[in-house]
């Protein structure tokens, strides 16, 4: 495997773990919060360093329907992020304590709002590059082929994976946490495994949806190409 494709997968999976370790505030803490919060900073601005070709490519090339999702999730993700890292600033307490303001809960509110979106985005950029990563990760293993058997047992993990997902969204009442609706009325006495669980669950209806609504829509590109012949 290449040294670029392997630091990038690095970032990308450190800024997948971290993300959900800002998310657990109620159980790691401010201070871990913040810290977690400057690390995810940093991995991203490298992330998205290391893909400035793709900024520059935007508007090279044909725009079929799975570019301009492409384009439309990478951007709203890279929104939510920036306003996520500049809402943490004026309401830290420890790292940026020092700044003064009034009246922050507005500006927590977008914190914790931006900061479920971007969760989300984050799941669906996944599930977008969700072949290559599957790929990269094969080649790493040596494992080259996949059996018919196997591929079978993955569907139906993926599908209880959505199942219970979409159970615990409901639980975790997931649109109020993106809409600013009660977004401070959660009762958090939980595990941490619990927590882990339930929020990889989350990822896995964005991950899995993404990758096989891109999955049907390849089908319907090649065949329509084929009936244009």
């Amino acid at each position: 495997m290449k040294l670029n494709i392997f630091i990038r997968l690095v970032i990308d999976l450190s800024m997948t773990v971290l993300m959900l370790v800002a998310m657990a505030y109620q159980i790691t803490g401010n201070t871990i919060h913040e810290v977690v919060g400057v690390i995810l900073f940093f991995l991203f601005i490298s992330h998205n360093i290391l893909n400035r070709r793709w900024y520059k490519m935007i508007y090279k090339g044909k725009h079929n329907v799975r570019r301009i999702l492409s384009i439309a999730v990478n951007l709203l993700f890279l929104v939510s992020m920036a306003v996520v890292m500049i809402s943490s600033v004026p309401i830290s307490r420890d790292i940026f304590g020092f700044i003064p303001i009034n009246n922050d809960m507005v500006l927590l509110q977008i914190h914790v709002m931006t900061s479920y979106w971007g969760f989300i985005f984050m799941s669906v950029h996944i599930g977008m590059s969700w072949g290559t990563i599957f790929n990269a990760v094969r080649n790493m293993t040596g494992i080259m082929g996949t059996s018919h058997t196997s591929t079978i047992v993955l569907r139906i993990i993926a599908v209880l994976i959505v199942v219970y997902g979409v159970q615990t969204s409901f639980e975790r009442d997931m649109l109020s946490k993106l809409t600013i609706y009660n977004p401070f009325g959660w009762s958090y006495d939980e595990s941490s495994m619990g927590f882990l669980t339930d929020h990889l669950a989350i990822m896995g209806i964005y991950i899995s949806g993404t990758h096989y609504v891109l999955k049907f829509i390849r089908k319907q590109d090649k065949a329509m190409a084929y009936k244009s012949r």
